[in-house]
């Protein structure tokens, strides 16, 4: 199975999903922004990878509005090199909040947490090429999750059944990929991917690690995240 039909078949487990309040809302950028994201596999998640970067869901401003993990807009479009031509075509999810509306390549919002993830990138390995070279970035889990007043529900405020649903297809979408993949290194940015990298993948010949989110919402990020992720992979041993 290659790495867009294992995304493809996230997308359709997922959307069979139900879920209850506080979750209003549930947008799924594998469905309506799925031109620039099958781009973003294509071009850069081919073939092995030594370290892979897992992250949560997707953010309102970022993935959300992209495809892409960590998909800050101007980072999409002049880092990546993604967003232009068919590839850049982003649908709008249906239900979709008023407060929280999907503009694509259009919005004008940006997201600090992808400002920040691939900055770091382009600061340290200077092209996209150079860092896909061994690495790749996903999510863990693909829906955004919204109350009625358009404020992000993280997965892990789901319900314990809700949660074990998600965990289910995102667990085996996850093995999936590593299979292709077959990194020395699954790093979790942040507490809870590094978790569900653990469960999701025990027993697996690989290494499992963890940085800080760059989300602004952390104290500790908005203190010099970049080089805080340096001294951390330094100190797992992971070289990139």
């Amino acid at each position: 199975m290659s790495l867009t039909e294992i995304s493809r078949k996230l997308a359709r487990a997922v959307d069979e999903l139900a879920f209850a309040p506080p979750v209003a809302f549930v947008y799924n950028p594998l469905v309506y922004a799925w031109a620039p994201h099958a781009a973003y596999l294509e071009r850069f998640g081919q073939g092995q990878k030594r370290v892979v970067f897992l992250g949560m869901n997707p953010g309102p401003f970022g993935m959300a509005q992209t495809g892409v993990p960590f998909g800050d807009v101007t980072m999409v479009r002049d880092f990546l090199g993604l967003g232009t031509g068919a590839e850049g075509l982003v649908l709008r999810p249906h239900p979709e909040h008023p407060k929280r509306p999907v503009t694509g390549f259009a919005c004008r919002r940006s997201e600090v947490s992808g400002t920040r993830f691939w900055g770091w990138a382009r600061a340290r390995f200077g092209s996209a090429a150079r860092f896909f070279r061994h690495a790749f970035v996903v999510n863990y889990c693909p829906l955004v999750f919204m109350d009625e007043a358009g404020r992000n529900v993280t997965p892990d405020k789901l319900t314990a059944a809700e949660r074990q649903a998600v965990t289910k297809v995102c667990d085996r979408a996850l093995r999936q990929m590593v299979a292709l993949w077959k990194p020395t290194w699954v790093i979790g940015v942040g507490a809870f991917a590094e978790t569900r990298a653990r469960e999701a993948l025990e027993g697996l010949d690989l290494q499992v690690g963890c940085i800080l989110h760059p989300s602004p919402a952390s104290p500790a990020a908005n203190r010099g995240w970049a080089g805080q992720v340096d001294a951390q992979l330094e100190a797992l041993g992971v070289r990139l």
